[in-house]
């Protein structure tokens, strides 16, 4: 990255501000703005998360609020209420309160002098949700979008439930808001106050994924504030982007082709990060893109922003399978719009173990497979964060518990670009089931790299509101759709379709091993093809990636980063065990350490599939001269047949000593899940 020191205004930074929201709590704030906006009031921008302005977005946070100043704009970055130095508590996601309070900024915002009235939001994730489901709401003054890494859809295209499948992640993210939630604030901003804002905090909490379990299926909880519910709430222009590799991949396509107002989408070959930071690489000059989204939109700029393709995708060469890579070979390809009119879905017949070619009639044929709990070891994270090794691996072990069908090789080389989908005639001997779907790029050498993949809980085949439990031996019809993916197969390579009845850790597996069969002369895969052209026009290059020089930091105490599978052939216990362990930081302009320090374990025991255990721990810690704080939060999740099983625990130390300690034990009956 470029770090830009010299920008069209010169930028002014409050490093705190306080906003008073309707109730009379007060939101941190942290402003930047161009000096000059004092007589000349600029556009307002706000960026609205949980993650703590003061120290651990920070460094984040200085790369593109000052850049996005010097052009010119009022950048304001504003902790959610009960998190930071924001007064109250925050117990649960994308609560009614959290967007009233964004309301309340946006209009604190527009009134303030320096502020011309005309505001956009931006983000990334939480940042991103909210800045579309506020959207959503209309407030007066909101003007524009910059999203990047979210989902319209809180229920099944978020971290919760894929294809009604619980996902692992829904545990972990759990656990990550377990451990932010109840963080102290910083006493060099509050004061005296801060014992009391902390216990507040630390008595309204709880293990996030309990509220998340007493949900399963599509209702009204997950409906709140998931934009797709009605595309017409939104009415401001829309900049959109994700990654490939991110869990969020599918949410650009679906605004393009559902939102009625000017829209761009933009996906590359990245995770779960801003495209400026953009890893897997490369990363784009993504703040110069929205510096000219934000002059058009926000000040009226004829630049052109809206000229060129409606998406502009990193179409991504084959590689081997590795769990991380720095770059992904590839080249960006434009589409006009959204479904692409030059994209034919095409549908491949399954037969025994094949994937046929283009009008082929397979005769029919019956094939089972029940899998082993260890298919889905090698399936890497939902959400890729670039926290090596997250990315999954060769998918041959994977295979050797799947149903497989193959491809003969390519003859010719084969473009797809959008959302495959696998049609199945099936079979269960269960009244619940899943099945999961994997799309895999098979070398000459055998090596296989998954290329996409979808889950479906088969419960929930006809709709996630309404579940039925499925009849033992009875055939349905069922679809699975696939994440979105741009890929290029070379010749020579062939495709491979496996199909698995559990993916752990990935996704919870269903209450009983289930036995499955599809029929193939029944069944079909259906690829989003791209026509191969040596005429197609190159879309505008992306500069160089930009952005404001980082605040500076010091690693006290080194981290530690670890993902292991291990298996045991005594007791027969498989386990993937995680350590995301950032060490001590020094964030050196306000003088405080902070530590970090993230374990998960996901075990099982040969195939019992009672006794798959999930766990997420954190340990946060804080310190400056005497002042040291340490939050230990765990979350324990198990299953029985009928039942969800959770134990947790919350305990808060003050120099050294337990002053707070909390456990809880609940039993959540599981629903058809």
């Amino acid at each position: 990255m470029r770090y830009v020191t010299s920008l069209p205004h010169d930028v002014r930074e409050e490093e705190h501000v306080w906003i008073t929201v309707s109730d009379g709590t007060r939101l941190a704030a942290r402003v930047w703005r161009p000096v000059s906006s004092d007589g000349e009031p600029v556009p307002g921008v706000l960026e609205y998360i949980p993650y703590r302005k003061r120290d651990l977005t920070s460094v984040r946070d200085s790369i593109h609020h000052p850049y996005l100043a010097g052009h010119g704009y009022a950048c304001v970055r504003v902790d959610l209420r009960g998190t930071g130095e924001s007064e109250g508590v925050l117990t649960d996601e994308y609560l009614e309160q959290e967007q009233r309070d964004a309301e309340d900024v946006l209009a604190w915002l527009a009134e303030q002098p320096w502020c011309d009235g005309s505001t956009g939001m931006m983000g990334i994730s939480w940042g991103a949700f909210a800045a579309l489901q506020v959207a959503a709401r209309r407030p007066p003054g909101l003007k524009a979008l910059v999203l990047s890494s979210f989902t319209d859809d809180r229920y099944s295209d978020d971290m919760h439930y894929m294809g009604g499948c619980l996902l692992s992640d829904s545990l972990a993210e759990a656990g990550t808001m377990f451990a932010h939630s109840t963080c102290p604030p910083d006493p060099a901003l509050v004061g005296d106050r801060w014992r009391d804002m902390w216990h507040e905090r630390l008595e309204a909490n709880g293990p996030w994924v309990a509220e998340w379990l007493r949900h399963q299926r599509r209702d009204d909880y997950w409906r709140h504030a998931s934009v797709c519910e009605d595309y017409s709430d939104v009415q401001v222009p829309v900049l959109a982007s994700s990654g490939w590799a991110d869990g969020y991949s599918n949410a650009v396509t679906r605004l393009l082709e559902n939102l009625d107002v000017p829209r761009r989408g933009l996906i590359g070959p990245w995770s779960h990060k801003f495209p400026h930071l953009g890893e897997p690489g490369p990363a784009i000059g993504y703040l110069q893109e929205v510096v000219r989204w934000w002059d058009h939109w926000l000040k009226g700029a004829d630049n052109g922003a809206m000229d060129g393709p409606m998406l502009q995708a990193w179409m991504q060469e084959s590689v081997p399978p590795s769990t991380s890579y720095e770059e992904r070979p590839g080249r960006w390809v434009a589409e006009p719009a959204w479904p692409s009119p030059q994209i034919e879905q095409v549908s491949h017949p399954l037969s025994a173990h094949r994937i046929g070619a283009l009008g082929e009639e397979p005769p029919p044929a019956e094939l089972t497979v029940q899998s082993p709990l260890s298919v889905g070891q090698f399936s890497g994270k939902w959400a890729s964060y670039n926290a090596p090794p997250d990315l999954p691996y060769d998918q041959r072990e994977e295979d050797g518990g799947s149903l497989v069908f193959d491809s003969e090789p390519l003859p010719e080389r084969l473009e797809i670009l959008g959302v495959p989908s696998v049609e199945l005639e099936l079979s269960v001997n269960q009244p619940v089931a899943m099945v999961a779907a994997r799309l895999s790029d098979v070398a000459p050498d055998g090596r296989a790299t998954r290329v996409t993949y979808g889950l479906l809980n088969l419960t929930r085949k006809d709709g996630t509101e309404a579940p039925e439990a499925l009849v033992p031996g009875e055939r349905y019809r069922a679809t699975v759709q696939l994440n979105g993916v741009a890929q290029a197969f070379p010749p020579g390579h062939r495709l491979r379709l496996s199909l698995s009845t559990s993916y752990w850790p990935l996704a919870w597996p269903p209450p009983r091993p289930v036995m499955l069969s599809v029929y193939a002369g029944a069944s079909t895969l259906t690829l989003p093809v791209r026509p191969v052209t040596d005429t197609e026009e190159e879309p505008r290059p992306f500069g160089e990636p930009e952005g404001s020089p980082p605040l500076t930091t010091s690693q006290i105490e080194p981290g530690d980063h670890r993902w292991e599978v291990s298996r045991d052939l005594v007791g027969y216990n498989s386990a993937l065990e995680i350590v995301k362990d950032s060490g001590t930081v020094r964030y050196d302009a306000i003088g405080l350490d902070v530590g970090r320090r993230a374990y998960e374990r996901y075990d099982s025991v040969a195939d019992d599939q009672e006794s798959v255990r999930g766990e997420s721990t954190w340990t946060m810690t804080f310190s400056r001269d005497d002042w040291h704080v340490r939050t230990v939060t765990r979350t324990v999740l198990r299953s029985t047949a009928t039942d969800f099983l959770l134990h947790a625990t919350l305990d808060g130390y003050e120099a050294g000593q337990r002053v707070f300690s909390r456990v809880w034990n609940e039993s959540i009956p599981r629903d058809l899940l």
